[in-house]
């Protein structure tokens, strides 16, 4: 029997936590096993400000996934962003000894191996290394080298760098909570593996992921990774707009956007009004969705006019990497009514919704196939890619149920014959006079007249003889 591939995935935002437990089916498809969500405490903006809070909120979604699914968590593949992301271009090339030879695995990894030797600013270090086209011997555009010949294998590369001291407190909370770090994995690319369809990144598109702490970039054209990038805003502004502008607390705030904010204010007309409960037995607070709708709409304009700056950065005006498939969005921040509207507005792009349906089983839980888990889901693909066995089944010992036996006697009970005495029915009878009640003074006469009735037909029927 084929040994499952149990993988999980780890993503730590800035709002959430969320731990994903899941495998692939007979059909190819993401089956989730288990998930678990808590409140992200020690994050901002994507990066760990706070070990201690951290690991308790690791903790709580990793033993709630593990419950849900009755596997054991061994490791996990987790996501990483922040602003301390940045993205560089490099070529580099190796020279080969025998150019006869076939090109094969090892020439591929000797090239990505000495492109992760590149000198990097103080503090930072390389996340991935993203091959993107091959050149051999001078021949250029080659997507799949192996299996090819020549003397120098070169090739572009799409490099990821973060802070390694942001790195390492990701692992350190990771390997406090008893679990084992498997590999890091931009956000972005996860949700990319989770929401687009191949045919998408052949003709060019780019995906905006906009979390809790910050909004994620990916652009892919031709197949390939083309561009990243990490916007320090997110859903948490656009709360922290409306706590400011409608003098209200965190949580209402929160309550507001997702429940009757929009994106796009000429939706809401002057007297839909909306009523906060007041603190402590104040007065209730009366907000106007228009207004709401005006706070909302000139933050996410901002956020999504610095993801455009970066799109026109990578050369989308260019006819040669023109985006053809447009934009796509994810992310919690993705639910908010309108945005799609506003992107195209803003962009001239077509834009749609990433959902990652596509990949999951059919009898997903609808829940799961919302932006907002796409990066979790991605990751769980991720992480079913490296082959390992990252959770394994919790045995649990049914205790054995009691059989009841009635108890055996030992003693063995003569039969004897009973014989009733004269002596006892004499006590008896003593016993039953005892024991029956007085009559009344009503049952006497009734008893006394009936004797007399009884006496004069005796009487009669004597001397009628």
């Amino acid at each position: 029997m084929e040994k499952e591939n149990i993988a999980v995935g780890l993503d730590i935002g800035t709002t959430k936590i969320v731990a994903m437990i899941g495998k692939k089916n007979e059909y190819g498809k993401l089956e989730i096993l288990g998930v678990g969500k808590s409140k992200s405490l020690g994050v901002k903006r994507g990066v760990v400000d706070n070990i201690t809070q951290t690991i308790q909120s690791i903790q709580q979604a990793v033993q709630e996934a593990e419950e849900k699914s009755g596997y054991k968590i061994k490791d996990v593949v987790v996501g990483i962003a922040g602003q301390h992301i940045r993205s560089i271009q490099h070529s580099d090339y190796i020279s080969r000894n025998n150019p006869e030879e076939v090109i094969g695995d090892k020439d591929i990894d000797m090239l990505i191996n000495q492109v992760h030797k590149l000198a990097m600013l103080p503090g930072e270090e390389i996340i991935h290394v993203l091959p993107q086209e091959f050149k051999i011997d001078g021949q250029s555009e080659i997507k799949e080298p192996i299996g090819m010949c020549g003397g120098r294998l070169e090739s572009s590369f799409h490099v990821v760098v973060g802070q390694a001291s942001s790195i390492r407190n990701v692992g350190r909370c990771i390997q406090s909570t008893g679990i084992d770090l498997a590999g890091l994995t931009l956000e972005p690319l996860a949700s990319a593996d989770a929401v687009l369809s191949q045919e998408e990144k052949e003709a060019g598109v780019a995906l905006i992921d906009i979390g809790g702490g910050t909004t994620d970039l990916a652009i892919f054209k031709d197949g390939i990774i083309r561009h990243t990038a990490v916007i320090p805003f997110g859903g948490n502004v656009i709360t922290e707009d409306i706590k400011e502008g409608c003098s209200i607390i965190e949580k209402q705030a929160e309550l507001l956007k997702t429940r009757f904010g929009s994106a796009w204010p000429g939706e809401n007309r002057d007297n839909e009004i909306v009523s906060i409960p007041g603190l402590r037995g104040r007065d209730p607070k009366e907000i106007s969705l228009k207004n709401l709708s005006k706070i909302i709409h000139a933050r996410v304009v901002e956020i999504i006019e610095q993801v455009f700056v970066e799109i026109k950065a990578y050369g989308h005006e260019d006819p040669r990497r023109k985006l053809i498939a447009g934009i796509v969005l994810t992310g919690g921040g993705a639910q908010l009514n309108h945005i799609k509207q506003l992107v195209e507005y803003i962009t001239g792009m077509d834009t749609r919704i990433g959902y990652p349906n596509e990949h999951l089983a059919g009898n997903s839980n609808e829940e799961i196939s919302s932006p907002l888990y796409a990066t979790a889901v991605g990751l769980v693909m991720n992480s079913i890619q490296s082959g390992k066995q990252s959770a394994i089944k919790i045995e649990v010992e049914i205790p054995e149920k009691p059989v009841y036996r009635a108890p055996v006697r030992q003693e063995v009970i003569e039969e004897k014959p009973i014989y009733i005495e004269e002596e006892v029915v004499a006590e008896a009878k003593q016993v039953q006079q005892v024991f029956t009640p007085p009559e009344s003074t009503e049952t006497k006469i009734r008893r006394s007249f009936f004797d007399k009735y009884v006496e004069k037909i005796k009487d009669f029927l004597e001397n009628a003889e």
